[in-house]
């Protein structure tokens, strides 16, 4: 079970996620008044800071920042209330969320093509494993189903797809602040579990040095690091952490069932074509600085 949620989860990352790094999403947002992608990494264009909070915000409504970082969970609310605030000033949530559709569903057309072979089964896949998923304690995932389907093959496939990112996402939340951690410090944990160096990619979840020094402080407390890595109790606890999160998954994975396999088949060649077009970051030290 937990092998087949993180290769179903690594499948559609890319070809969901790249809506994050969308130029023609940028542009969406340019047009409604917010500034265009700050940097590139590696080629990929980074998204701007009040136009990612409030897109992706705006699948749970016109709600105030203050929501959206507790819904995006792992960012800090010092940065992402104004940010928000900042966007409802340029626009309103369901203008900037079809903007968000538009771009993301244009970037797919233009690497992948409007109608790629196998889309019409992988949306027929994609229905059934996410009719079983409930909504309770979800935000995103609740926003997504909110918005409904866009009504065209490569639309509806990035809106299914979208609705196990976010599920997976809320889950992931539910559990690490199950296991008694914060932000900062699943932030820190999670950098050891990915192999990165602590302090490299939680920083772009724009946490000062003294609130990671505190988190760091506080793993160290529990006897969860040591000397900037993992102990023994660490690592343990934060697989377990990976592994309620696919758990959570069983009632998608179930439903697909020997699909499965046919359904992983046709996302993982279109993720790769996005990640070698730019679509989407090439590894997750592309945020880091690291080489």
């Amino acid at each position: 079970m937990s092998d087949r949620a993180r290769r179903l989860a690594n499948a559609i990352e890319p070809v969901v996620g790249q809506v994050y790094f969308s130029p023609e999403c940028h542009e969406e947002y340019v047009a409604l008044g917010f500034n265009p992608s700050p940097a590139d990494a590696e080629g990929v264009a980074l998204p701007d800071g009040p136009a990612y909070f409030t897109s992706r915000g705006s699948l749970m409504g016109q709600v105030p920042g203050e929501l959206v970082a507790a819904a995006f969970a792992v960012f800090n609310p010092e940065i992402v209330v104004p940010l928000v605030q900042m966007g409802w000033t340029l626009t309103d949530a369901a203008t900037i969320c079809e903007a968000r559709t538009r771009g993301a569903v244009a970037q797919l057309v233009r690497i992948l093509g409007e109608k790629p072979e196998g889309i019409d089964r992988a949306n027929e896949l994609l229905e059934v494993a996410v009719e079983p998923l409930r909504p309770e304690g979800k935000p995103l995932y609740a926003g997504v189903r909110a918005q409904g389907l866009p009504g065209d093959p490569m639309g509806d496939f990035w809106r299914r797809g979208d609705l196990l990112r976010e599920f997976r996402g809320d889950a992931h939340t539910a559990a690490w602040t199950t296991a008694g951690f914060d932000a900062t410090e699943i932030g820190l944990l999670t950098e050891l579990f990915w192999g990165l160096p602590m302090r490299t990619y939680v920083r772009s979840r724009a946490w000062s040095d003294a609130q990671l020094d505190a988190a760091e402080a506080r793993l160290e407390a529990r006897g969860l690091v040591k000397d900037g890595g993992f102990t023994e109790l660490g690592r343990t606890i934060r697989g377990d952490v990976e592994m309620a999160t696919d758990l959570q998954m069983r009632p998608a994975l179930e439903a697909v069932g020997d699909d499965f396999d046919e359904l992983v088949a046709i996302i993982e060649p279109w993720s790769a074509a996005v990640r070698e077009a730019n679509g989407y970051l090439k590894s997750t030290i592309s945020l880091t600085g690291s080489r």
